[in-house]
C-alpha cells in the first residue's frame, strides 16, 4: 500500500529545503501545509522563540477511525552542517549526496515516512487509533526542541521516533547524559619576564585531563572532552581556560560516578597550584557546571510500542530486533516525561558526513512497518 515513488519524491523535495538548526522556518511552512491537507489539526508551539529560532515544533493531531490508545509519531526537521544547497542524487538502491553536503536523511527520511503513512491511511480509510505527530526543531543542537515541547499537552503515552540508521533496529535503550563545563582560574603574568609569578590555567587543565578516564569507560559508559578555549597571547601566562565535555551511561549511578571523577580531576589539579604574589598566597580555582543533558531511554520488550512494532514486523515479514545505542535522541526526552517511545531505524547511513545516503529498500521497509503499527496499536 505504501506508494514508494511518492515517498521518495517527498523525501527528495524535503532535503532540498535548507533547515539547519534554528532555521527550520521554510520546511515548517511546507510541513504545516502537508499536514493540513491530510486533515490534521496543526499548530506550531513557542519553542522557536525560546531558543532563538525561526520556527517552533510542529504538533498535529489526527482523530482515530477506531478505538485504541493514541500513538505518537515523531521526527526532527533540522539538519547539521554542511547542509545548505543539498543536491540529492538518486541511484537504483539509494539516494546520496553529491559529495559537498550532508544529505539530510537524518531526519527527513523519518518525516517522509510519517507523511506517506498518513497519506495511505487517509486515502484508503484504513482503521487506526488517534495519531499525534510531532516534528521537532533543534534536535541536532542538543534535543532543544523536544526539551521545550509541552509534553503534557500530548495525549499519547506510546510512540515512535524515526531517527536512527538500520531499519532492522528498534532502539529501546539509550544512555542518560551529563553536560560538563570546567573553568580553571589561574593568575596572569608576563611569560618572559616573570612567569613564576603566574599560574598557568592551561597547564593546570592539562594536568587534570591527563589524569582523567575518557573514551569507553565500560560497556555502558562513555566520556569525552570536546571543546577547550583559553589564553590571550603567547607571551602571557594564561589566567583562564574553559573545558567542555560530556559523560553518558545506561546506568545512572555510573554516570554520577564518572561526572564526579572528572570534576575531582580538576579539583585535585587546582589544589596543587599556588603562588605568593605581593605578600599573599594566590590559589588556582575551578568552577564546575554539571547538568543533566537528557534522561536515559529504557523500554522493556513488554512495552506496548515494542509489541506493536514486533507484530508489525511479523506481518510484513521483516526482521527487527531490540537494541541499545550510545546516542541520544528526542525519544530520551519523551521517555523522561513518562512516555514509552522507541526509536526505529529508517535506512540512513553515514549520517553527519558528506557521504550520507539513504538505502531505499530499508526506507520502504520502515514505512510498511509503521503503517502496520497503526493497525496494531
Amino acid at each position: 500500500m505504501i506508494n514508494s515513488e511518492r515517498m521518495i519524491d517527498t523525501f527528495i523535495t524535503l532535503v532540498q529545503i535548507d533547515s539547519l538548526s534554528r532555521e527550520e522556518g521554510k520546511i515548517a511552512e511546507r510541513l504545516v501545509r502537508e499536514l493540513k491537507s491530510l486533515e490534521g489539526e496543526v499548530y506550531i508551539d513557542d519553542a522557536g522563540a525560546k531558543v532563538g529560532g525561526d520556527s517552533g515544533n510542529i504538533v498535529a493531531r489526527f482523530p482515530g477511525s477506531k478505538s485504541g490508545e493514541p500513538i505518537l509519531l515523531s521526527a526532527h526537521m533540522d539538519t547539521v552542517v554542511p547542509g545548505r544547497g543539498i543536491k540529492p542524487i538518486r541511484e537504483p538502491d539509494r539516494i546520496r549526496t553529491d559529495g559537498t553536503t550532508i544529505l539530510g536523511a537524518d531526519d527527513k527520511s523519518g518525516i517522509a515516512i510519517i507523511l506517506e503513512v498518513l497519506s495511505v491511511v487517509n486515502e484508503r480509510r484504513i482503521p487506526h487509533p488517534p495519531v499525534e505527530v510531532v516534528f521537532t526543531i533543534c534536535e541536532e543542537a542538543g534535543l532543544v526542541g523536544a526539551k521545550h515541547l509541552d509534553v503534557r499537552s500530548l495525549k499519547s503515552r506510546h510512540g515512535l521516533v524515526l531517527d536512527s540508521c538500520p531499519a532492522d533496529s528498534l532502539f529501546t535503550r539509550g544512555p542518560a547524559a551529563d553536560k560538563l563545563e570546567f573553568t580553571v582560574h589561574g593568575l596572569a603574568a608576563h611569560a618572559g619576564v616573570c612567569p613564576e609569578d603566574g599560574l598557568n590555567a592551561i597547564k593546570i587543565a592539562a594536568e587534570a585531563i591527563a589524569r582523567m578516564q575518557l573514551g569507553r569507560i565500560d560497556a555502558e559508559t562513555t566520556a569525552n572532552l570536546g571543546l577547550i578555549q583559553g589564553g590571550s597571547a603567547v607571551n602571557i601566562v594564561p589566567d583562564r581556560v574553559i573545558v567542555r565535555g560530556e559523560a553518558r551511561s545506561h546506568d545512572e549511578s555510573k554516570l554520577a560516578a564518572q561526572s564526579s571523577h572528572m570534576a575531582e580531576c580538576f579539583q585535585a589539579a587546582v589544589r596543587r597550584h599556588r603562588v605568593v604574589k605581593d605578600g599573599r598566597e594566590v590559589h588556582a580555582k575551578v568552577e564546575e557546571k554539571i547538568k543533566r543533558d537528557y534522561p536515559r531511554m529504557t523500554l522493556g520488550e513488554d512495552a506496548p510500542i515494542v509489541k506493536w512494532v514486533m507484530a508489525a514486523a511479523t506481518k510484513v515479514n521483516v526482521p527487527i530486533a531490540c537494541r541499545k545505542t550510545g546516542g541520544g535522541c528526542d525519544a530520551n526526552v519523551f521517555n523522561g516525561h513518562g512516555l514509552n517511545v522507541a526509536n526505529l531505524g529508517t535506512g540512513m547511513r553515514e549520517i553527519h558526513t558528506v557521504h550520507e545516503h539513504l538505502l531505499l529498500n530499508e526506507f520502504q521497509q520502515t514505512a510498511r512497518v509503521v503503517l502496520e503499527v497503526l493497525r496494531a496499536a
